[in-house]
């Protein structure tokens, strides 16, 4: 441990002594505060299961609750013996919740720790925030790309788009798509399919229910993640035109968004 000092002067030219124990990168004041990157914080900590999956590493770590998620990050980047030659911004927490993968979440790497309902003895998922998306175009080209898992689907129309090459992103949206997962229920066992096709029916209904549109479009909201649209790696989804403001917009120079456009 090292040991620092640190000494204010006030008008009447008195001197006051505040020793701090630097630990682990982080320093601890003496009244039981923190500091980190020289803000101070409250000193209530909690115990987290940290799992490295790619490693299979369970290592519980203390953080104090006001923690930003960034820098607990790289604190465990830190003291884990992580194999793993990673880009850690391309890492991050993850509460992965293995009965409702829905309810999964990514911990925002700006927020403190107490922002969630976190609590002592809790998993917490140090992964790669990157997987595998495919989409699906009009004329049945189907691409597979990789997107941020932790971005909600407004964020990633951004990228999306700009990976096809179409400048007016904010006129283009996702849909599910319901002919993919009838082919996947459809390769099912025998003795199987009609509890898949039950399944099926009853998911296309449920999504009618939240993303209904006058023509049965079954649009992806775009506050939320992927996950939390129950949209997995082996899902596809279909680039549409949501917003036909004005079709002045299209550049015609442009084959993707005319073709896009004459398919629609």
């Amino acid at each position: 441990r090292y040991v620092c000092e640190r000494t204010s002067q006030n008008n009447e030219q008195q001197q006051q002594h505040q020793r701090t124990h630097i630990d682990s990168g982080m320093m601890v004041a003496s009244n039981g505060s923190s500091v980190i990157n020289g803000n101070a914080i409250s000193g209530h900590m909690i115990t987290l299961n940290i799992h490295v999956p790619h490693d299979n590493i369970i290592q519980p770590m203390q953080f104090d609750v006001q923690m930003l998620v960034g820098d607990v990050c790289r604190s465990i980047q830190g003291h884990l013996p992580i194999t793993i030659n990673h880009d850690p911004s391309e890492f991050g927490l993850f509460v992965n919740d293995v009965q409702h993968p829905s309810r999964s979440y990514w911990l925002d790497s700006s927020r403190p720790l107490n922002y969630y309902a976190l609590k002592t003895g809790d998993n917490v998922d140090y992964r790669n925030k990157y997987r595998t998306l495919k989409i699906r175009l009009l004329d049945g080209t189907v691409r597979t790309i990789l997107v941020d898992d932790s971005l909600i689907v407004a964020q990633l129309m951004v990228y999306i788009c700009t990976k096809f090459g179409i400048a007016n992103y904010d006129e283009y949206s996702i849909v599910y798509d319901l002919d993919a997962d009838d082919a996947s229920s459809v390769k099912t066992a025998t003795l199987r399919r009609e509890r898949s096709l039950q399944r099926t029916d009853k998911k296309m209904e449920e999504l009618r229910k939240k993303c209904h549109t006058d023509d049965d479009t079954l649009w992806l909201d775009h506050s939320k993640t992927l996950r939390q649209q129950d949209i997995h790696e082996q899902s596809t989804v279909i680039l549409r035109r949501k917003y036909f403001c004005s079709d002045t917009n299209i550049d015609q120079r442009d084959p993707v968004q005319l073709n896009l456009l004459y398919v629609q």
